[in-house]
């Protein structure tokens, strides 16, 4: 079978849900292929920081987080070895006054797929193979031919790989493969069925080659994580929840007994692990991270350590920025959603790569430099470094968490604007 799209997104987490969310605000019909049989929900929780919440408030959802979910005033960071305490405050966007905010990934994804119209997401589609036909060699512009497992084969004029770390579509583009961090990530939801008693507030913990920290969700439920220079030679303990439980408990004697007890209260069935992968810098500033009418967002794009929490966020900002540029390809269509012309697409899509690629390079840089100085080293130098160096003074500056990604127009405003010109000429 042979079908026609306008736009066809690869994955169906937080970077390609909200991206058809995006590309649906400015009136372009997206599909959404996913290769699992359902939402992935994997990854219990995520800290949303400002940029992503003014990301949601232009995807016209945020209202629908915040009135379940608090925000986070501040935190805390302990040194595990000699017990010194850092007070870390969070202030909020001066547009939203949103300021950082922990939300169930379940709930962020099903936020966003309700958003989307019926049919959006196929889900239980892998792609196989990718072609481009040349639509017009001036400005490389192409369509994309997609095969999927089943058989199917669907003609695009536009293609998005938002398909994560190990990216179909990153590869075809020629980006080279993520490296590993070196380090250990274990993550899990803890449940408090008589509530957890808890200041609705982070702490983290930092030793020499460990770093944990915990935040609440609701009254019930923290969400938490550890990182560690350690690595699992034994698969079997990487699958299994009980062992990752008693791994983390083991790798965190010496951390407080607060942690310790969110650790056992984990819900098994939340535990994941996984080894951090980041890409290189250079492979993003010299690689093709678009060719023609195909390019990527999320973590196809930009893989990065998870030290600054920026992963789901900047993937947020990937999706607004790239429904902004794609609105400028659009026929004019008052009667509903706007047809792409394969041409213009080609020249929004470079102009998304153009100003989303120095954003994602300091990002990447600035997760792993944010890791290494909280994580490696006990030393005096080091301990200066990140006790006062860092966190008094560079820590705003690295997260960079009032960044702005813009607003999108919406589908009706750019039909008539488009009409209007046509009128002119």
């Amino acid at each position: 079978m042979e079908i026609s799209e306008e736009v066809v997104i690869v994955g169906g987490g937080i970077a390609g849900l909200a991206t058809a969310l995006a590309l649906k605000r400015v009136g372009i019909e997206a599909l959404v292929l996913e290769r699992s049989p359902e939402l992935r929900t994997t990854g219990a929780a995520l800290t949303l920081f400002p940029n992503a919440w003014l990301a949601l408030e232009a995807l016209g959802v945020a209202h629908k987080l915040t009135s379940i979910y608090s925000p986070i005033k501040k935190g805390y960071v302990i040194n595990v070895a000699n017990g010194a305490t850092q007070e870390v405050s969070y202030t909020g966007n001066k547009e939203t006054g949103k300021g950082p905010i922990a939300v169930h990934r379940r709930a962020l994804l099903e936020t966003l797929a309700r958003e989307l119209a019926p049919g959006t997401i196929r889900f239980s589609s892998k792609l196989t193979s990718i072609r481009a036909v040349t639509v017009d060699d001036e400005i490389s512009s192409s369509i994309a031919i997609i095969s999927l497992d089943d058989g199917t084969v669907i003609r695009a004029k536009v293609l998005i790989g938002c398909d994560g770390v190990h990216s179909v579509v990153a590869r075809w583009l020629g980006l080279k493969a993520p490296v590993g961090s070196g380090r250990s990530g274990i993550r899990g939801l803890a449940v408090y069925p008589q509530g957890h008693g808890f200041k609705h507030e982070v702490y983290q913990f930092v030793d020499q080659g460990k770093r944990a920290a915990y935040v609440p969700l609701t009254d019930k439920e923290l969400y938490w994580f550890s990182t560690s220079t350690f690595t699992f030679k034994d698969e079997k303990i990487a699958a299994d929840p009980k062992l990752l439980q008693k791994d983390v408990m083991e790798l965190a004697k010496d951390f407080p007994p607060s942690f310790l007890d969110v650790v056992q209260h984990s819900d098994l069935a939340t535990l994941t692990w996984a080894e951090p992968k980041f890409r290189y810098p250079w492979d993003l500033i010299f690689g093709h991270v678009c060719k023609g009418n195909i390019t990527v967002a999320g973590d196809a794009m930009h893989p990065m350590t998870p030290d600054l929490g920026q992963g789901g966020c900047s993937a947020l900002e990937d999706a607004v920025v790239l429904g902004r540029h794609m609105a400028k390809s659009l026929l004019p269509n008052p009667n509903g959603h706007g047809q792409i012309v394969a041409v213009e697409a080609a020249r929004a899509i470079e102009g998304y790569v153009k100003e989303r690629r120095w954003r994602a390079v300091g990002l990447i840089t600035g997760s792993y430099l944010s890791g290494w100085v909280q994580q490696n080293g006990s030393g005096f130098f080091m301990k200066f470094l990140r006790d006062v160096i860092f966190y008094k003074f560079l820590s705003n500056w690295v997260f960079d968490v009032h960044y702005n990604c813009g607003k999108l127009p919406n589908a009706s405003s750019l039909s008539e604007s488009d009409a209007d010109q046509t009128k002119m000429d």
